[in-house]
């Protein structure tokens, strides 16, 4: 018997998490075990950040599926495996999302999506984000979530027969165009696009007369890569999260956490 732990930043009543349960239970049936430790509400773009200075309470919603009030996605893995699980009963996979939106680019580190499946990698455990990019979220309500839901289905039957392809401090990110299934033109392995962003904010006062401000929308907008990286001494040619997206190809980027920027390790140390 597996354990597949889901989490998200959507909150633990988003849409994109209960198609992903429910795709999980119906392919894997008595295969695995399927626990859900998810925000009580939302907490799109809180990055990989843990709840230190307030208590967290865990509420039972069904069996093995419990929300965590005022917490993180991070919170929810951390205190899954140290709750849930314990010492000897670790989950065999961590799965965040399915996000109600892409997560591409450098949008990846302010990603609470992403963060879930950091933190499940950063206990040694395989860990996979997904997330679906969408035209209009206000929609989502109305959306299938069908080649996400195929996609998350063959990824962790591979994983469970195969093996997972990364190391540690590794996770696979992955963005689902918004087509259906048979308008999706294939797989591709990428590599984080460079995300260009504005700086839109909002300025109201409430009706007490203070200021506040509300952050904008971004449009989704990235640049070209013209510094292709080597790998394995040839040059890395593949397209970015963003192109496969655009062009109707579902994205798996790997991901590490090492943040380290090798091939400056030199030049700092001259100008130092």
């Amino acid at each position: 018997m597996k354990n597949i732990l889901l989490t998200n930043d959507d909150g633990f009543e988003s849409k994109g998490l209960l198609a992903l349960k429910d795709a999980l239970k119906d392919a894997l049936k008595d295969l695995a075990r399927i626990v859900v430790v998810a925000p009580a509400s939302e907490k799109s773009a809180c990055g990989h950040g843990l709840s230190i200075t307030r208590p967290l309470r865990f509420v039972q919603v069904d069996d093995d599926f419990y929300k965590l009030e005022d917490g993180t996605p991070s919170d929810c893995v951390y205190l899954a495996l140290n709750n849930i699980y314990g010492e000897n009963a670790r989950p065999d996979l961590v799965i965040s999302g399915i996000n109600i939106g892409s997560n591409m680019g450098e949008d990846i580190t302010y990603s609470g999506t992403a963060a879930g499946a950091m933190e499940g990698c950063l206990h040694g455990i395989d860990s996979i984000a997904i997330s679906q990019a969408m035209r209009d979220k206000n929609l989502a309500q109305d959306f299938d979530f069908a080649l996400a839901c195929e996609s998350i289905r063959t990824l962790v039957e591979r994983v469970f027969t195969q093996g997972f392809p990364l190391g540690k401090r590794k996770f696979l990110n992955v963005n689902i165009p918004q087509v259906a299934p048979k308008q999706c033109k294939g797989t591709l392995v990428t590599q984080m696009g460079y995300r260009i962003y504005g700086n839109e904010a909002h300025l109201h006062r409430n009706p007490r007369g203070q200021e506040y401000h509300w952050l904008g929308l971004q449009p989704l907008m990235w640049e070209a890569r013209t510094d292709m990286p080597e790998v394995n001494g040839e040059v890395f040619d593949g397209k970015s999260d963003f192109d496969a997206i655009r062009e109707q190809y579902v994205s798996i980027t790997p991901i590490k956490l090492d943040l380290t920027s090798y091939e400056d390790v030199r030049s700092v140390q001259k100008w130092l």
